[in-house]
């Protein structure tokens, strides 16, 4: 069975408990597919690529807000008026 692995590096669960930091460093700052019996369980993501992510999908998620809102009727408002 084939199985997607969205790294450029891979290790075994084995690996990570023998030496987690070495694993982790193995990847050069990206994040590592770690395989059990040749599938992928997880990824180990440092935390810099992890923050990234997270900042990606918030504004992703503001996007689509402002799509979803951009032929919303407006409001004029003057600053004397608040």
């Amino acid at each position: 069975m084939t199985h997607i692995v969205l790294s450029h590096v891979v290790a075994s669960i084995s690996e990570l408990k023998k030496n987690p930091m070495g694993t982790v460093a193995a990847g050069g700052g990206r994040s590592v597919a770690i395989l059990n019996r040749n599938e992928p369980a997880f990824y180990c993501v440092p935390a810099k690529e992890y923050e990234a992510m997270m900042e990606r999908l918030e504004d992703l998620e503001l996007i689509a807000l402002c799509k979803e809102r951009e032929n919303d009727p407006t409001i004029k408002v003057s600053i004397d008026d608040l």
